[in-house]
């Protein structure tokens, strides 16, 4: 399946995701990342979700983005409102979902044009 608008080649998107890793622009993440259509990927919520700190999300803020998109690895967990106050103090838009549908929900913000920004938890695969 193709994950990117034909007009917005220029713009880093997702390219492909599944258990264990992110591609942005065909290249591979194996742990958490960021990144924003008009900068290069760069390392984020690298130890997992619960180690998450007020640190993690001001450097998102400092940014600057129109609105972030946060990925929590493979289920939905919502961040304590201490860490997002960074994101709030600053009026940023934040949503919190699966790193899945945090991807799906980046690309389709930049086709759009809007400054959105994915902040990923790449979580190992569970083995059965």
């Amino acid at each position: 399946m193709k994950f990117q608008a034909e007009d917005n080649q220029a713009a880093f998107t997702v390219s492909a995701h599944g258990p264990g890793f992110v591609e942005i622009n065909r290249v591979r993440f194996e742990s958490g990342v960021c990144v924003a259509s008009d900068s290069a990927p760069e390392p984020w919520g690298e130890q997992g979700f619960a180690e998450l700190t007020e640190q993690d999300f001001a450097r998102l803020a400092e940014r600057a983005p129109e609105v972030v998109i946060v990925g929590t690895g493979a289920a939905q967990r919502f961040a304590p409102p201490a860490l997002l106050r960074a994101l709030i103090q600053r009026g940023i838009g934040f949503e919190v979902m699966n790193t899945a549908a945090a991807c799906r929900t980046y690309n389709i913000l930049v086709g759009e044009g809007r400054r959105a920004l994915a902040a990923l938890v790449v979580e190992a695969p569970t083995q059965d």
